[in-house]
């Protein structure tokens, strides 16, 4: 069916967090460091005071007043130390957002400067292991013995593989309007992925309770999960409300989200593999270290794929972070969430390391992977709930004509151009988090109610078939509300768990109406999830990649992606569809020219715009097609659904990198593979 919000959207009245009407707003600029680590001296915010317009300067000559325990990165303007360059100090209110801007140039900020730690080594004498990796992971596993396994193997790789620090960026910015009532209660609308959520983080940084907030995002244009947590700029809207007593609206700019939003960690990750003769592994080891700031820590859970892809009977896999001086961590901003965290650096590393393996014992790369499939997830031991990543490979291998590929590199040429193949497996978690929905009759059919949240990927359109299809009535017939904390509490849009853990809630609560012949009926599926049969979850991919590099200049151009996934019971092929292309896409920049460039003195982001960081256009993405199988399985929630919204990314760079070695016969190990890497 065509998105339900599709007319809204094209003819312009979709409303975004930064376009709802507040009587009489003040804008919000914030203030920046200009260090990368040490202390205010001073604040002289007199000259933007005196320009016609000012309304306040917040800042921490005068704290706003906060909880004590309020998360690290939104307790602003509480103290006077810089832990990173580009962290806000101080912020401009005004009548309008252009005197807002004009006279925050004109706040003078003295610092006591101290040289900042910026650069994420390997060999840093200071790495530490977490306690845990994003959300809750183990950060070590360990099962049998690698090194005897790598001693009595006939194939062994041992390779280091980087992924370059990287930024979401979302067509919207992050934006947000807040405005406190009479009673005291505080309303914000914010570009969010979670209302529900974000709701309770706001709540708790301002002490109040959090039926006393209420968190409004109808639509939000992309995230990728850098809208996954509550960011600054919402608690900043709120303190500048608070202090002019009039509604706030803060606009954070392109340039300001490289600072504030979250970011990608770089990585750096060995992976040894041994292999007997016939391709089978012995041992598996993936070694990972990455970085955190002063500000809090995040554990990117990078290695964690690695521990469910393939058999062998020893496995070692473990995390380390930078800090500084054995007291704290980087001085750089904190890393966050970005599109398949976890799986989309540790797949490129464990992928290319296959290939390698491949290549080394002289097996088909495909082959390879189909020889080393487990019979249960390798690490827990526990049984799938359902695993096709075989026929992924087989269907995949079919539709791109993989049989009749001569393995030899730099055999194919057209003119200047060297042609190559690769390819790589994808994975992603089948995850859902507890939800509530509400169903009711209305005078022209059935209302859903859920504090969802659509950020471009369809949730409407697909909560509407979901919920059409259970109560066995046209589409036409349902409407879905969401958007708004003050609705039934959802789980945040993220993780790839959104429309598994929404759609059960309004799954049951259709039930609920009709078992009950009544006219409503409500769902809290916290249970449900609570009873989970121990199951390992996962959806499936495999990609393969075709690319041209020119002779001449080291260009490369994807010329041909396809992607073939085992994901459940698709909803909505248009919106799988799009999800997959868009997933597949964002790995083809972070395999050819996604990299945020961090300037070693100061730790502040150099390429912070979209004309220096480069994200794919319509010319880059040549052929891409994205097609799945058939996937019953009945044990992951009523609609047999699997998240679809990463995966697309995670085999994509790998399979792109294992192109670019068939097509030129040089490994690049470190992304993204620029020009000058291939012709250095």
């Amino acid at each position: 069916m065509n998105r339900v919000e599709g007319r809204d959207k094209v003819t312009g009245r979709a409303t975004y967090a930064y376009e709802y009407l507040a009587d009489e707003a003040a804008y919000v600029y914030p203030v920046q460091a200009a260090i990368g680590r040490g202390r205010i001296r001073a604040i002289d915010a007199r000259e933007a005071l005196a320009t016609p317009g000012m309304l306040a300067v917040l800042s921490s000559d005068d704290p706003p007043e906060l909880q004590a325990d309020a998360d690290a990165e939104l307790a602003l303007l509480q103290n006077r130390e810089v832990a990173y360059y580009g962290q806000i100090v101080a912020a401009v209110v005004a009548d309008s957002l252009e005197i807002a801007r004009a006279a925050a140039e004109t706040v003078r900020v003295e610092y006591e400067a101290e040289p900042p730690h910026v650069q994420l080594r390997a060999d840093d004498p200071d790495l530490y292991t977490p306690e845990k990796v994003n959300p809750a992971f183990p950060t070590t596993t360990s099962q049998g013995d690698v090194a005897a396994g790598l001693a009595r193997a006939d194939v062994t790789v041992d390779q280091t593989y980087t992924t370059a620090t990287m930024h979401n960026n979302p067509m919207e910015p992050h934006a947000a309007i807040a405005a406190w009532e009479p009673d005291g209660s505080l309303t914000v609308w914010d570009s969010t992925q979670g209302p529900s959520a974000d709701r309770d983080l706001v709540a708790k940084v301002l002490g109040l309770p959090a039926d006393q907030v209420r968190i409004i995002s109808r639509h939000v244009g992309g995230g990728f999960g850098a809208k996954g947590t509550t960011r600054p700029h919402a608690v900043l809207a709120a303190l500048a409300a608070r202090a002019v007593k009039r509604p706030a609206k803060v606009a954070v700019t392109r340039q300001q989200m490289f600072d504030l939003t979250g970011y990608r960690t770089p990585t750096i990750q060995r992976i040894r593999l041994g292999a007997a003769a016939d391709g089978r592994l012995t041992a598996i080891s993936h070694e990972v270290v990455e970085q955190t700031s002063m500000i809090k820590e995040f554990a990117e859970q990078t290695a964690t794929p690695t521990r469910v892809m393939y058999a062998s009977p020893a496995l070692y896999t473990t995390h380390r972070l930078a800090r500084l001086a054995r007291l704290a961590r980087l001085n750089v901003p904190t890393p966050s969430w970005m599109r398949a965290p976890g799986e989309a650096p540790g797949m490129f590393a464990l992928e290319s390391a296959m290939d390698e393996l491949a290549l080394a014992a002289g097996i088909d790369p495909v082959e390879l992977r189909i020889r080393n499939e487990p019979q249960a997830e390798p690490d827990s031991g526990l049984p799938f709930s359902s695993r096709n990543l075989v026929a992924c490979l087989r269907e995949g291998a079919r539709r791109f004509g993989w049989d009749g590929r001569d393995p030899r590199p730099r055999m194919r040429r057209d003119g200047r151009y060297l042609i190559g193949t690769g390819v790589a497996a994808s994975t992603y978690p089948a995850r859902r988090r507890p939800s509530t929905a509400h169903v009711r009759v209305t005078g022209d059919g059935f209302e859903v109610r859920i504090a969802a949240s659509d950020i471009g990927t369809g949730a409407r359109t697909a909560l509407t078939e979901i919920a059409a299809r259970a109560l066995s009535v046209p589409a036409d017939q349902v409407r879905v509300e969401l958007g708004d904390s003050a609705l039934p509490t959802a789980s945040l849009a993220g993780g790839s768990m959104g429309t598994a853990s929404w759609g059960s809630a309004v799954v049951k609560a259709c039930e609920d109406l009709l078992k009950n012949g009544g006219t409503e009926g409500t769902a809290d599926t916290s249970e449900d999830i609570k009873a989970d049969s121990e199951l390992a979850r996962h959806a499936f991919g495999a990609q393969f990649a075709e690319v041209r590099v020119d002779m001449d200049t080291g260009e490369v151009r994807a010329t041909r992606l396809l992607g073939v996934f085992a994901a459940g019971r698709i909803i909505d092929e248009t919106l799988a569809r799009s999800q997959f292309i868009g997933g597949m896409t964002m790995g083809l920049g972070m395999a050819l020219m996604e990299q945020t460039v961090v300037d070693e003195h100061s730790g502040g982001f150099l390429n912070h715009d979209l004309a220096q960081y480069h994200v794919p256009a319509h010319a880059d993405v040549l052929g891409i097609e994205a097609a799945w199988i058939d996937e019953d399985d009945a044990h992951l929630n009523p609609m047999g659904a699997k998240g679809i919204g990463e995966i697309g990314i995670v085999g994509t760079p790998a399979a792109i990198a294992s192109a670019v070695y068939h097509a030129t016969g040089q490994r690049v190990r470190d992304l993204p593979i620029t020009p000058a890497k291939l012709v250095s």
